[in-house]
């Protein structure tokens, strides 16, 4: 059987480096196109490489902002591992603001929740952006890029309603040699008081204002990070891409409440008796996450002439997951959680799944479609009517009815 293999290739020639000069006659490279070709029975190494706003990658697969992202160990060992990019974990320019607590994280498993063998499915944080001197951030991503110089590594940023201390912060995290910026619009639980992370994002009359700063100030690619917590995700994105972001990133977390532990009667996770909602990412987010990229490709495909990128977030841990993303119009595909749960050598299964092996013989075709005619003849599936019900077979008549 032969394999289908993802690989990509721009519209137009990329425009190496990327600059991004301070002008109206700003000029973008176009975004990436994703194709798919059926490589034959020869077993060959699938190219994934992609080129997103005149970036380079080895694959598709981003460490999204977050702890897998937090220090220079971490993210040296991402890209000796052979993720495709590193988003760094969010910063801004006063760190001492900053306070995490722990535990920080709460976990759903199927079956009895807190079960040790129950699989996990849900997975909620109520950690704040990085808590370390942006020195020492700025001190880590440099040395980073000196050591990996042809390596995608990505700034995620995020300040106050303070057009100055916007333009601080771009200003000195460019001066590390960072190859991107990533907006964090969307923490759902980070500071919203002083107009951070989704109270931006759910505002699209501030969200522009902001955006519009940053794009001004900004000489390398800038990527938008949007909340889910809103009605119409599409709005923020249009909002974003047309103030000068040349793509966005769909989705942060989740606002949530992960549960009551029924024998202390306190909230998880759980802090000195109390906690707070916080973010809910992992499998059970995955759906949610594909309806809200969908949306947002749509949107772009409509209204944007192509040259902008969409990176998809949200529940992925396996090749299946990432290609869900790609075929509904992602350039790229971040991990954070994933990364938590399973480690950096994840991105190695992720390449090794992006090839689907959906291709095969006219012949073998035919006696595949004969076989499933046959059965489907054989098992009565479905109801034809709300009448056809019967108390007895309720179960088994519910599951003839769903499709996976």
């Amino acid at each position: 059987m032969a394999t289908m293999k993802l690989n990509t290739q721009l519209k137009t020639s990329p425009i190496m480096p990327f600059h991004r000069p301070n002008s109206i006659g700003l000029i973008r490279p176009n975004r990436v196109g994703f194709r798919v070709f059926g490589s034959g029975s020869e077993q060959v190494e699938p190219d994934l490489s992609v080129k997103v706003n005149g970036l380079t990658m080895p694959n598709p697969f981003v460490i999204g902002s977050g702890p897998p992202g937090t220090n220079y160990t971490v993210m040296k060992r991402a890209f000796d591992e052979g993720w495709g990019a590193v988003i760094a974990k969010t910063v801004s320019l006063d760190a001492e603001k900053v306070i995490n607590v722990t535990p920080r994280y709460a976990r759903l498993k199927v079956g009895v929740n807190g079960s040790p063998k129950g699989q996990i499915i849900g997975w909620e944080n109520i950690e704040l952006i990085s808590d370390r001197p942006l020195e020492t951030m700025l001190k880590e991503m440099k040395q980073l890029k000196e050591e990996y110089p042809d390596r995608i590594l990505i700034a995620s940023i995020m300040e106050e309603y303070d057009k100055a201390a916007w333009e601080e912060l771009i200003d000195r995290v460019e001066q590390t040699g960072i190859d991107a910026i990533e907006i964090n619009f969307s923490c759902p639980h980070g500071m919203p008081e002083r107009k951070m992370g989704s109270a931006v994002g759910k505002d699209c009359a501030l969200l522009e204002e902001i955006s519009g700063w940053i794009n001004a100030k900004a000489t390398v690619p800038v990527w938008a990070k949007m909340t889910p917590n809103v009605t119409d995700i599409t709005e923020p994105a249009r909002v974003a891409l047309n103030s000068g972001c040349e793509g966005v990133a769909a989705i942060n977390t989740i606002t949530s409440v992960m549960g009551i532990n029924l024998t202390t009667l306190r909230p998880e996770p759980c802090v000195e008796g109390y906690s707070t909602p916080g973010g809910y990412s992992s499998k059970a987010v995955h759906p949610i996450a594909l309806a809200k990229v969908m949306s947002i490709a749509t949107m772009m495909k409509a209204e944007f002439s192509g040259e902008h990128s969409l990176s998809g977030i949200g529940g992925v841990e396996t090749g299946g997951d990432a290609a869900e993303f790609i075929l509904l119009g992602s350039n790229t595909v971040q991990v954070c959680t994933g990364v938590m749960m399973h480690g950096y050598g994840l991105v190695k299964q992720l390449c090794s799944e992006a090839s689907l092996p959906y291709f095969t013989t006219h012949t073998e075709l035919v006696r595949m479609q004969k076989e499933a005619i046959q059965e489907r003849k054989a098992t009565r599936k479905g109801l034809s009517s709300d009448k056809d019900w019967t108390g007895d077979g309720f179960v088994k008549e519910t599951e003839s009815m769903v499709s996976n």
